[in-house]
């Protein structure tokens, strides 16, 4: 298999860089939207201002523009909404936006005017969006703001537009938009003041509906809204031996130095479970929503809470080189030679060799590493993906003596 050019491949990562997956995604969910909506809003321009201006009831309007196509404008617009969660990388918006292409790609596909085509990138869209479900993984409070939103007025325009065209089935009969907005509030609410009742069967289906959607819908956008509120106090409160259970094939970082810090949002960004251990009082800046333990890391009890018995690897990253030589020492004993690999940092060139002597498996020098990176471009020397590999990590062989 031939292999891409490096200058190549650096110009498809710098492009990645600029338009990140979340983004291209929110943008095909709003464009896919749009398209699916087009014949409304095409419809509605195909009429002059005036003409809308002479239509004085909705059982007009709906003849003109169609009572099924009222729920394709409520979902294309959707689209257009919890695109902008997308953005935010809300984990809510990925769930919802599903749905909603679902339902667009069943629309699309079944239609008699052709829109096959449609149908099929909504079903690319949706396969897109779930490979790349890892990208979406927060609890943002905007988000579930905007689900909130479009739920609720997606469900009010649905029971106002239903109970107008269903007016005459009502006691006393609805024919004005202002009585099908009360109708419609006072069944989602399960108010029931008895005031305005249904008298036929399809009615009565109907506000059922009402009522069973405004339950549902008020309470999720409730959980939508409330839930990364309280999500960072609950997951402090259920930390220790429930998270600890959770803990599975994830990497531990040790330290809360700004090298700590990037590591951890390099690996986050590829979809990797992280843990870290930090000094208790030691001022960090990691996310709220990291899965961080106050502790010494040193302190093999702390490392089976972190779940190392189960990690893939323990990155010491403190600034201390002799916190790291314990660390590494700690990770052994808790797990044996079997266990979670083990990188150390080393922040002094000269006790290189103290941290080689209680051997972790990968050794990591920033001032060794600039050093010969530097020396390499100045004098000239060939640098591939192999040598750049063996700067990076010097291996630490049995007895202690540099591989």
């Amino acid at each position: 298999m031939p292999i891409m050019p490096v200058p190549f491949m650096r110009r498809v990562r710098k492009l990645l860089a600029l338009f990140p997956p979340n983004w291209c995604l929110a943008i095909l969910v709003a464009l896919d939207g749009y398209a699916f909506m087009h014949p409304v809003l095409r419809e509605v321009r195909a009429r002059e201002y005036s003409f809308w201006l002479a239509i004085d009831n909705w059982h007009e309007v709906m003849r003109v523009v169609g009572l099924l196509e009222i729920p394709r404008l409520v979902l294309g617009m959707g689209l257009q909404v919890i695109a902008l969660g997308l953005i935010l990388k809300a984990r809510i918006a990925w769930a919802f936006s599903l749905v909603l292409l679902i339902g667009i790609g069943t629309f699309a596909i079944l239609d008699d005017h052709g829109r096959a085509g449609l149908g099929i990138y909504t079903l690319v869209l949706v396969i897109a969006l779930i490979a790349y479900w890892r990208r979406f993984d927060r609890a943002s409070v905007t988000a579930g703001s905007l689900f909130a939103v479009v739920s609720m007025l997606s469900l009010v325009i649905y029971a106002v537009f239903g109970t107008l065209y269903l007016g005459s089935e009502f006691n006393p009969p609805i024919r004005d938009a202002g009585t099908a907005f009360y109708f419609s509030i006072v069944s989602m609410s399960t108010v029931g003041y008895g005031d305005i009742t249904p008298h036929t069967g399809t009615a009565r289906l109907f506000t059922a509906s009402i009522i069973i959607l405004g339950i549902t819908i008020f309470a999720t956008s409730i959980s939508a809204i409330a839930g990364p509120v309280i999500g960072g106090n609950l997951k402090r409160l259920v930390k220790g031996k429930f998270s600890t259970a959770m803990r599975k094939n994830h990497i531990i970082i040790a330290g809360a130095t700004p090298l700590a810090l990037s590591v951890y949002d390099g690996l986050r960004r590829r979809g990797d479970e992280v843990t870290v251990i930090v000094p208790a009082g030691t001022a960090q800046e990691y996310p709220a929503a990291a899965d961080l333990i106050e502790g010494d890391a040193s302190s093999v009890e702390v490392l089976r809470n972190a779940g190392v018995a189960r990690a893939r690897y323990v990155l010491a990253l403190r600034d201390d080189d002799a916190e790291n030589a314990f660390i590494v020492l700690a990770a052994k004993e808790a797990t044996g030679d079997t266990g979670a690999k083990t990188v150390a940092l080393v922040n002094t060139s000269k006790h290189l060799e103290k941290i080689r002597r209680v051997q972790p498996d990968l050794v990591f020098s920033v001032q060794l590493l600039g050093a010969e990176l530097l020396a390499r471009a100045i004098s000239g020397e060939p640098m591939d993906s192999q040598t750049i590999t063996d700067l990076f990590f010097t291996k630490a062989a049995p007895g202690g003596k540099a591989a």
